[in-house]
């Protein structure tokens, strides 16, 4: 039988993974097919999605057929928005993510492609839908972030349901085509939610949103960018 002293690593030990995760500013969590939106990827390509690595998308489809390296130009359509009559982001808020995420896009994009806004020969398409958001609590959010007790108590709660209280988040779909026929190269769709780190306590109540969407950016880039050049296969 064991006792609270024996059960006391395995606590301590939980409670270090937590405390690892919480250096992170955004986690990401699980996604079932059954929560997709599809209206951007439409329900056949959705059919098509597979769970991907912890490093991958939540779920994601890569064409056999793609041949990445004949790509060197990126045109990238306006960020959509499909909320449901559930969400309960202001359209002033749905305006603001969405701009942000346009313009981070077109940054980390810009620092490996050359951007283009017509169709042409080794063009890559690429489609982005925000499909969920979620902000995050005010004040209890920074509560639970930055005053040390508390903090702690959110590293157990991570531990107990794999997420952090008070936070936001978001949902995307993607796909990438082929600009000049319109074949599908490639598609994804993955949530996360905000993460432990210190300093996300400080932010506003759409920083988890734009968090995710900066590293969705930064990570289309860098992978479009590998499986282009060669150095890296989908």
């Amino acid at each position: 039988m064991q006792t609270p002293m024996t059960k006391l690593p395995a606590t301590i030990a939980a409670c270090g993974l937590a405390l690892l995760a919480g250096c992170a500013t955004t986690q990401k969590t699980e996604l079932k097919r059954s929560e997709l939106n599809c209206g951007l990827l439409g329900a056949r390509l959705c059919s098509q999605l597979q769970p991907g690595s912890e490093e991958q998308a939540g779920l994601r489809w890569i064409n056999p057929a793609a041949r990445w390296t004949q790509y060197s130009k990126v045109m990238i359509e306006p960020v959509s928005y499909w909320g449901d009559d559930k969400d309960q982001i202001s359209p002033d808020d749905q305006q603001a993510i969405v701009n942000y995420f346009n313009q981070t896009l077109r940054e980390e994009l810009g620092k490996k492609f050359t951007l283009v806004d017509q169709p042409a020969a080794g063009v890559m398409r690429i489609q982005v839908a925000l499909t969920n958001a979620e902000t995050a609590t005010p004040v209890m959010r920074s509560v639970s972030m930055v005053v040390p007790q508390a903090h702690m108590l959110s590293n157990i709660g991570y531990v107990a349901t794999g997420s952090f209280p008070f936070v936001g988040g978001a949902q995307v779909e993607a796909k990438v085509s082929d600009a000049a026929t319109g074949a599908v190269l490639a598609a994804i769709a993955d949530r996360r939610l905000g993460g432990g780190s210190f300093g996300t306590g400080l932010q506003w109540k759409l920083g988890d949103i734009e968090n995710a969407m900066k590293l969705w950016s930064e990570t289309a880039a860098a992978r479009l960018s590998a499986w282009t050049s060669g150095s890296a296969k989908p």
